[in-house]
């Protein structure tokens, strides 16, 4: 019974379930097993055979892609609520491409393509929800791509906290990097020094103010955009 409320936990946290009635979320945490990883302990790899939805509990992990020359590429930082493996649940040949690895110790509820399927034939509108979140992540990776092979550093970083502060009403806004300057470079398609150098860049001109604990101070959002090379 501990370990159902624990699954129920997990499964009110993410969006493709939230909108079910306590009773059906109840039948699709009985559908779950939990999983947890070390820091740095992966709980995928590329090229591995798996058919499991996984949803961070408690914890965090990254999603890298490693290309040919070796060079790590950041997608997205999994927090608790999230969920990752939605492709190799729709995929015939369930093999994964990317790699996903704690940042810290992290706990997991996994369901099986086998259960997921069953719940989807129930639950139809869990469907629509899944679908509709791969989409916003297909076209975020894509304008993160675009942004990498067009944009120079200093405007990727720029757009990138424009981006962040887009959740707020206020010109000016303090914002706190949901991750640390090492995978904000991997995300961004740089290295830590050239980061750290640009936000220097931007510090001096006043464009930002660094506060502890990883936050930033935005004097003004629109002065900020407009300052894009």
């Amino acid at each position: 019974m501990t370990e159902n409320k624990n699954h129920l936990g997990c499964v009110n946290l993410v969006p493709i379930f939230n909108h079910l009635d306590k009773e059906s979320q109840d039948k699709c945490a009985s559908k779950a097993y939990s999983k947890k990883i070390k820091r740095n302990e992966y709980l995928y790899q590329a090229g591995d055979l798996d058919d499991s939805l996984y949803i961070v509990h408690q914890g965090q992990v990254r999603i890298t892609y490693l290309a040919e020359s070796g060079k790590e590429q950041l997608i997205r930082l999994l927090n608790p609520g999230d969920f990752t493996g939605e492709w190799t649940i729709f995929s015939e040949e369930s093999y994964h491409e990317n790699y996903a690895q704690a940042t810290r110790e992290t706990s997991i509820c996994a369901i099986s393509k086998q259960n997921f399927d069953e719940l989807l034939t129930e639950y139809p509108k869990i469907s629509r929800k899944i679908l509709k979140i791969m989409a916003n992540r297909l076209q975020e990776s894509q304008k993160q791509t675009s942004s990498i092979s067009t944009e120079d550093v200093r405007n990727r970083i720029i757009y990138y906290l424009e981006n962040l502060a887009n959740s707020g009403f206020e010109d000016e806004t303090t914002l706190e990097l949901p991750m640390s300057r090492k995978d904000l470079a991997s995300y961004l398609g740089t290295t830590a020094e050239t980061i750290s150098r640009k936000f220097k860049e931007l510090e001096e001109e006043g464009l930002i103010r660094p506060l502890a604990k990883n936050k930033i101070h935005i004097p003004s959002v629109e002065k900020l955009l407009f300052a894009t090379d």
